[in-house]
């Protein structure tokens, strides 16, 4: 390698280092260092695969796709199998490949999917910080069916920077969650020794006002006070549970059959299977969880609910049951109140399902699936 080329590389790597360095949405970041580095290396097309500890691939960036691959919103990307993410789940793909024929370009010229641009191969490289590993970065032109050892070592360089990049901002919104929920904690304590007491202390004053005056009237007045300082009290120890669940560190269910007590609902728990929960699927299901039995409170003129919880190696299911009123729903409809939708986007936002079954008379039982 000459000077100038190795000063030309090292400008390369700071111009990456800097893009990556600048964000911390993934997709975002990973979109701009993909342009910025075909642009500097004068590669024409790239496409970023984060695959996870399941081998499932998703398409994250990519650029300046043939038709053949970018045809009916890139669905030939974002699903079925390739050489180049076999290889890396088999864990036979350590450091930049040269040059693997595109699996995905020979299956849409044998469909006639549409024209390739003369991409048939592309070189693979290996997203991964230290032993952690992310996923892969793909790149090649047009009619190139080979990189020199400079261009594959120059690609691996890239590819570190990035898998260094991807567990930054994976620690970065570690650190977020964590001060979120502190946060949480915060305002829950200040919620319980400030405002809480205040209510205690009014309705204490209200109930001695119904006690110390002859006046019906007066009484009336005061006896409103305490009730209105009652139901304010139920409220402000709702919230404070939302925002700090005591009790979830002794598990999921446990925590729910408390919330459930201090709705005043009896609920019969059933719990099978043995396995270990994230800290997201737990927190999703325990306000998804809060939303069902805050609706089977207010709405299903029933105080009984059975809660059914299997956790399994692929992943975990939560039913919430009711025998009370019931409405109707259709599932091709809208979903009907927004505590239901807020259920539903929690639930798909980690790829899970979210199922309602209700009709009139026959109560609700709501289901949710979330895969591992």
């Amino acid at each position: 390698m000459s000077i100038e080329t190795g000063y030309e590389e090292i400008s390369i790597l700071k111009e990456i280092a800097e893009l990556l360095n600048e964000g911390t949405d993934t997709n975002a970041v990973l979109s701009g260092v993909l342009k910025r580095l075909l642009h500097v290396t004068g590669l024409q097309t790239g496409w970023i695969f984060l695959i996870d500890e399941n081998g499932s691939h998703q398409l994250a960036a990519d650029e300046a796709l043939p038709p053949a691959l970018a045809n009916d919103d890139k669905q030939r990307m974002c699903q079925g199998k390739c050489w180049c993410v076999n290889k890396y789940n088999n864990r036979q793909l350590n450091k930049a490949s040269n040059i693997m024929e595109c699996k995905r370009i020979e299956d849409a010229i044998a469909e006639n999917a549409g024209e390739t641009c003369g991409l048939t191969h592309h070189a693979t490289v290996p997203l991964r910080a230290g032993q952690e590993r992310f996923g892969i970065l793909n790149v090649g032109s047009p009619n190139k069916t080979h990189f020199q050892k400079n261009e594959l070592a120059l690609l691996e360089a890239v590819a570190f920077q990035i898998g260094t990049a991807l567990k930054r901002i994976k620690l970065t919104q570690r650190e977020q969650e964590t001060a979120l929920v502190a946060e949480r904690n915060r305002l829950a304590r200040d919620l319980h020794d400030s405002v809480n007491q205040l209510l205690f202390s009014l309705s204490l004053t209200a109930r001695a006002g119904v006690e110390m005056t002859p006046n019906d009237e007066v009484k009336q007045t005061f006896s409103y006070m305490q009730d209105l300082a009652q139901e304010a009290l139920g409220e402000m120890r709702a919230l404070i549970w939302q925002l700090r669940p005591r009790g979830l560190e002794n598990g999921l269910v446990s925590a729910l059959k408390s919330y459930a007590d201090m709705l005043g609902l009896s609920i019969e728990t059933k719990v099978t299977g043995v396995a270990s929960i994230s800290g997201k699927v737990e927190e999703a299901l325990w306000r998804i969880g809060q939303e069902a039995l805050a609706n089977c409170k207010k709405h299903s003129q029933t105080t009984e609910v059975v809660l059914f919880f299997h956790a399994a190696s692929d992943g975990v299911l939560m039913t919430i049951k009711d025998g009370g009123c019931g409405f109707h729903y259709d599932q091709n409809h809208t979903i009907p109140s927004l505590g239901l939708k807020n259920m539903k986007t929690r639930t798909e936002a980690l790829s899970g399902t979210f199922q309602i079954t209700s009709k009139p008379g026959s109560g609700t039982e709501i289901q949710i699936h979330i895969p591992f």
